[in-house]
């Protein structure tokens, strides 16, 4: 059974302004370690050194998933790795904790997640709001780091900036704030760059700025030094005397020297070298790669919710669950098909459970979840293996039917009152399923695609 009330620790100095005597108080992480884990920790620290603790603490099962709350300022690290600022008082904690506590349980019989995504996905949805922080660090050739990544890596070999991307393209994860974009070298995609300039046409290193001379008479261009001879201006080449500037010669506009080929020119090409690999490329052909925070999306919020049960089917899983991006596109296919041939027609059943996430929270996560399952069985029973599926939000829920005209669309919808029916219990009773639907071709838009026409049908549920 949980413990009504967690076990706290202090490392460092004791917080005065948490009035607790039930608080553990530890004077460094080695004492802390030797003690049985603690369920919040509370690091009374410097910011600096309180991101070192927390990136030990977060590498080591017993703290991987733990609130973990900094009392004193915060740096990049703390931000990334930690649970914000101290709460108050102890109340708080409690209330933040059972929280926590609510959803942890959820995991497969109490134990944590074993594979790494699993292991990130499930630590963003223990805290409400939480993301996943790009930290800037000159010690990693990208320049920047994703610290939580790195702390729930364990010993596997992760490229956090791909698997950020395969994230996102499944639906689990959602893009952020755009905190930089940074150029890397195409072959090593190292970001220590040294840009510098080389001759237009021989492409050295070795060129200079250098004033230079154009004689209107014979049309020579060289160094200003080259026309200087007894303090007079003489043309090497033609030994005309240059003395009125506009008239006699001009200075050009190309003002760089190369020492190997002796070419002047009016800019420099530029080169990026990289310090890692030693390439030199144009800076065109560098890669452009864009570092955002990251946070849990609805479609992997609801995988959480599902235990990240490897072993069996997950709820909604079993309807075919489509990500959005993937569900966007099969639709438009089909709608281009359609549009092309006039056959074979299709429908689109949008659902809206009304009140769902407001319950779901009241309910709290235990019976929310139980709730769930019971509404994935209904659905179950009124959607076909061929039929598939995806879920927009917390309350709104799609169904492509192939093969589907208007009469076999009234069969489905008649089978839906099924689902209906679990809404009557006094505590789920606030909840109300809304109905849209549409059935191609004839229904279609012109110039309408798969993304276009789910908002048009989301408009009509709203």
């Amino acid at each position: 059974m949980p413990t009504p009330t967690p076990r706290i620790a202090i490392l460092g100095i004791r917080a005065p302004s948490l009035n607790s005597p039930e608080l553990e108080h530890f004077a460094d992480i080695a004492s802390l370690l030797a003690a049985p884990a603690f369920d919040v920790v509370l690091l009374d620290l410097p910011a600096a050194y309180a991101g070192r603790v927390l990136r030990k603490l977060r590498s080591i099962p017993p703290y991987r998933y733990s609130l973990i709350y900094c009392c004193r300022d915060q740096n990049g690290w703390c931000e990334a790795l930690g649970d914000g600022a101290c709460p108050v008082d102890s109340s708080e904690i409690r209330t933040l904790w059972g929280v926590w506590q609510e959803r942890y349980r959820l995991f497969n019989q109490g134990s944590a997640p074993e594979r790494f995504e699993s292991r990130v996905l499930s630590w963003l949805w223990l805290r409400d709001n939480a993301h996943i922080y790009a930290l800037r660090d000159p010690e990693v050739p990208q320049h920047y780091r994703y610290p939580l990544l790195d702390a729930l890596a364990d010993n596997e070999q992760v490229n956090s900036f791909v698997w950020l991307s395969l994230m996102v393209q499944q639906d689990w994860l959602q893009e952020g704030v755009l905190v930089d974009r940074v150029r890397l070298c195409s072959e090593c995609g190292s970001g220590r760059l040294n840009y510098i300039d080389v001759c237009a046409e021989c492409q050295a290193l070795d060129i200079s700025r250098q004033p230079s001379l154009h004689c209107f008479t014979c049309g020579h261009v060289g160094p200003q030094e080259n026309f200087l001879k007894d303090g007079v201006l003489l043309c090497p080449n033609c030994l005309n005397r240059l003395r009125h500037i506009g008239s006699d010669y001009d200075r050009p506009m190309e003002n760089y020297r190369c020492r190997s080929c002796q070419a002047f020119f009016v800019d420099a090409d530029v080169q990026a070298r990289c310090l890692d690999c030693g390439l030199s490329h144009t800076p065109d052909k560098l890669r452009v790669r864009e570092v955002r925070d990251f946070r849990l999306a609805e479609a992997g919020r609801f995988r959480c919710r599902q235990e990240f049960s490897d072993q069996t089917v997950h709820h909604f899983g079993r309807l075919n669950l489509l990500g959005g991006k993937d569900f966007y596109d099969l639709l438009t296919w089909q709608m281009q098909v359609v549009r092309r041939y006039q056959s074979p027609a299709f429908s689109v059943l949008g659902l809206r459970f009304v009140n769902l996430a407001g319950t779901l929270t009241r309910l709290g996560e235990h019976h929310g979840h139980a709730f769930i399952d019971s509404v994935a069985d209904r659905l179950k029973e009124t959607v076909r293996d061929t039929d598939r599926c995806s879920r927009s939000t917390e309350e709104y829920f799609w169904i492509m039917l192939p093969h589907t005209d208007d009469k076999g669309l009234e069969t489905v919808k008649q089978r839906l009152s099924r689902v209906a029916e679990l809404f009557s219990a006094p505590e789920v009773s606030d909840i109300s399923l809304r109905v849209v639907s549409i059935t191609a071709p004839q229904d279609l838009l012109e110039q309408e695609d798969g993304e276009l026409l789910l908002a048009r049908l989301a408009s009509e549920l709203a």
